[in-house]
């Protein structure tokens, strides 16, 4: 199972320098687990640089796979995620569902860097 992280989704995307890091998992829908708060980050993102059309065609994307609600017990991992790893919220609350599903989580964001089960990419 793969969650990929907002940030992939965005740099998929937009056809970015580390789309190709991203593209085996996100077009594997049956293997893809998609936090609910993955879909708001997205949404908003390409509502700003876009608009709201290219929006909802990118969160269709990503309710190919399956999606994950908010549960108080993802809220109470995400939280000690959070102050063990200095996460902001919506990334321990990726990382949190990555885990409870027993995902590998793709990133090319620096906060995940060095923790396990977590591929990073650097930024190009």
């Amino acid at each position: 199972m793969n969650v990929v992280d907002s940030s992939g989704w965005l740099e998929y995307f937009a056809e970015g320098p580390n789309a190709k890091h991203f593209a085996s998992a996100v077009k594997v829908p049956g293997e893809l687990v998609v936090p609910a708060i993955a879909l708001y980050e997205v949404f908003k993102v390409v509502l700003r640089e876009a608009d709201e059309n290219a929006a909802l065609q990118a969160v269709a994307a990503l309710q190919k796979g399956t999606v994950v609600d908010l549960t108080p017990t993802l809220a109470i991992s995400a939280g000690k995620l959070s102050l063990q790893h200095a996460l902001p919220m919506a990334d321990a609350i990726i990382l949190a569902t990555a885990r409870a599903q027993g995902a590998t989580l793709w990133t090319q964001d620096v906060h995940f860097k060095d923790i396990a089960g977590v591929k990073y990419f650097p930024r190009k």
